[in-house]
This record gives structure tokens, C-alpha cells and sequence, in this order.
């Protein structure tokens, strides 16, 4: 009588396959978006501001603190947008003065979307009362609006940048656990997921290895959302004079200075609002086009229960 011998998987299978699921998951909601009209223009309309940011410290040749003519004059020889409440070139500074803004938004979004989506797929997965504690505390949260949040944790230190991210990552956050956790209740019920659990596999790679890759689309969405709400929220906190260090350039703090010449020469307020305006446009016609795409694509993101097995038993 014959013996069937199943090969051993290969150490460290299950952590592959599960970054393969996510990457190619994420890969194909990506894709379906940027194949639209509504994806492409979104798309354009924010790279292009955030080319403008991190690319116009590299292009300027002019110092942005520098004095270069009379306040609000609009000399062209004195730049193509004049100059600013104190003489400055505004060209100039609006090409020093995005960077820190987006670099901000992206670092407080990074975090409030790991931190919320964590609390929300983590609450949906293990469910009873540990479920119950984290979304009413969530829900203690959503009460108090995200400015006044805000406004209450930076007023520590108003000049602190980290303190500025921070508040906003904690802002944001709960609105991000509340979303997931809708969606990560629908993904824990199917078949496969309890498959996997049912075959004694840790709680840790059942989340990322199967709840997770098939939460992309609303993952992919709450980026890009909360994305543009952080550039709002941290250049308006930049306009109240947190999260700035004199005289830094910074499009938030040029829109709060030089308001008393708009009259004048508008020029120091009109391109960093319109900045700003724009690449909150692109990022959530893009984060309209990721959703929009793969609505009603889930199916293709469901794993098969055979498939899931296989992986998480190696």
C-alpha cells in the first residue's frame, strides 16, 4: 500500500503569500482608478501640486526670507507675483512653503489610518465586550469636532510641528476605526476567514493575512480622504500661527499674512489658497475614483478558503 507524501511548504509561506495578497489587491484597486477620466484628472491635479512642493526648494534660486523690494509691490523685476507684507519675494516662498505642509499631512495620515484601522478591524475581529469598549470610546470621540481636538492638543506648544501631526493623526483617527469597522464586520462573517481561525491559526495572520487584503478599496478610499482633510486641517492650523516657526515660509502662514494687502497685491494669498484648493480637489476626486471603480468589485478580491488555507498553514 502506497503512502502520499505532501511536500512541506517553505518557511516563511504564509507572511509571502499574505504580502502578495495585499500588494496585488491594492495594485488592482490603484489600477481600476486610474483607468477612469475622474481618476486621471485627480491624479494629475494633485501630482502637479505636490510636484510644485517638494520640487520648487530644488528650482528656487532666491532666498524666501530674503528682503527684495518695497512690502506688497507687484515690480515684476522683484519676482512674478510681487512681493509680501515685509518685502519678500512671494514666488519665492511659495515654492519653499508647501513642502512642510504635505509632509506633515502625510506623516499624520500614515498614523491615523494604522492606528484607526488597526482599533476598527482588530474590534470587528474579536467582537463581545472588547468590541463594545474600543467603538463606544470611538464614539465619545467623534463627539468633540476635529478642529477643537486639534486645537486643544496643539495649544501645549504652538510652535511644536510633531505636536501639530500628532493632533491631527489622533483627529482623524477615530473617524477612520468607525469606517473600517463597518467593513471589516462583513469580511470577518465570510466563510473563509473562519475557515482559516478554525484551523487553529494565530489571530495576528488571520487579520493581515485575510482580513485585511480584502479591505483595500475602503483603505485605499480613507487614505485619500483623510489625505486632503490633514493638508486642511494642518494649514489652517498653520493660519493660526501652530505649527510654524518664524520666518519659515509656509503656505497656511503666507494666506494669514499677507490678507491685510489683498486689495493690493493679492498674489500672497490667491496661489497658496489655490495650491491648497487644488490638491485637496485631485486627492479626493482620486480617493471618488478608487471607490466609484471598485464598487461592487469585492468579489474579486475574496480569497478562496483552499487558497487562504494552504497559505496560513505554512
Amino acid at each position: 500500500m502506497s503512502t502520499q507524501t505532501v511536500p512541506k511548504p517553505a518557511p516563511g509561506g504564509a507572511r509571502a503569500t499574505s504580502r502578495r495578497r495585499r500588494r496585488g489587491a491594492l495594485r488592482s484597486a490603484l489600477g481600476r482608478a486610474v483607468k477612469t477620466a475622474r481618476g486621471r484628472i485627480g491624479l494629475l491635479l494633485a501630482l502637479s501640486v505636490g510636484g510644485i512642493a517638494f520640487l520648487g526648494p530644488i528650482l528656487s534660486k532666491t532666498d524666501p526670507n530674503a528682503f527684495a523690494g518695497a512690502p506688497f509691490s507687484a515690480d515684476p523685476g522683484l519676482g512674478p507675483l510681487g512681493t509680501d507684507v515685509l518685502g519678500r519675494s512671494v514666488s519665492a516662498r511659495v515654492l519653499e512653503g508647501g513642502w512642510q505642509i504635505l509632509l506633515m499631512a502625510l506623516i499624520a495620515t500614515v498614523i491615523a489610518v494604522a492606528v484607526g484601522a488597526f482599533l476598527g478591524v482588530f474590534a470587528a475581529y474579536v467582537e463581545g465586550w472588547v468590541d463594545q469598549a474600543i467603538m463606544r470610546s470611538i464614539d465619545v470621540l467623534l463627539v468633540i469636532p476635529q478642529l477643537v481636538l486639534a486645537l486643544l492638543l496643539v495649544s501645549v506648544s504652538s510652535t511644536s510641528r510633531v505636536l501639530v501631526v500628532a493632533a491631527v493623526a489622533v483627529s482623524q483617527a477615530p473617524q477612520i476605526a468607525r469606517v473600517i469597522h463597518g467593513s471589516a464586520q462583513g469580511v470577518c462573517e465570510r466563510d473563509f476567514v473562519k475557515a482559516v481561525a478554525m484551523w487553529g491559526v494565530p489571530r495576528r495572520r488571520v487579520i493581515f493575512g485575510q482580513v485585511v487584503p480584502n479591505l483595500v478599496t475602503p483603505l485605499s478610499v480613507e487614505v485619500g480622504l483623510r489625505l486632503s482633510f490633514s493638508i486642511v486641517l494642518i494649514s489652517g492650523l498653520n493660519f493660526l500661527g501652530f505649527g510654524v516657526v518664524p520666518p519659515d515660509p509656509n503656505w497656511g502662514t503666507m494666506v494669514n499674512e499677507n490678507r491685510i494687502g489683498l486689495e493690493v497685491s493679492p498674489w500672497g494669498v490667491v496661489v497658496p489658497a489655490i495650491l491648497l484648493g487644488v490638491l485637496a480637489v485631485g486627492i479626493n476626486m482620486f480617493s471618488d475614483a478608487i471607490a466609484r471603480a471598485n464598487l461592487g468589485n469585492s468579489g474579486a478580491e475574496m480569497l478562496e478558503i483552499t487558497t487562504a488555507l494552504a497559505g496560513e498553514k505554512a
